[in-house]
């Protein structure tokens, strides 16, 4: 059994993962509280009528503002984007936790699923 972490101390990122914690919930506030918006079907279709303007009105950072025009998930996950607001947006470009799941592990979808199931299993 693996020996728990010392009270403080910071865990040890998965390899490939970036680790969501207060540095990245501080620098993705403003991503997250935009993402958090698209609850509301009104503010997802101003953010498809005019990208930047509501990217602007959220006071995102040139980083989370570039990753966001180039639908770029692991960029704004890099940019202190928390998955769970993130796939908000993700549908509203058209991906699903699929998708975003296979960009996070460099598989293709079908591979991702194919390893879900084979997990699943017990393979």
């Amino acid at each position: 059994m693996p020996t728990p972490p010392r009270p403080g101390a910071r865990p040890e990122p998965i390899p490939g993962t970036t680790l969501f914690d207060g540095d990245a919930a501080r620098k993705g506030y403003h991503l997250n509280a935009m993402c958090y918006s698209f609850n509301r079907k009104e503010n997802r279709e101003a953010f498809l009528a005019d990208e930047e303007a509501y990217c602007r009105r959220f006071h995102l950072t040139a980083e989370q503002r570039r990753a966001v025009a180039k639908r770029d998930v692991l960029g704004m996950i890099a940019a202190g984007g928390n998955i769970y607001y993130l796939a908000k947006l993700a549908g509203i470009f058209g991906l699903n936790v699929q998708d975003v799941g296979a960009m996070q592990t460099g598989r293709t979808v079908e591979a991702f699923r194919q390893f879900l199931l084979d997990q699943a299993k017990g393979a």
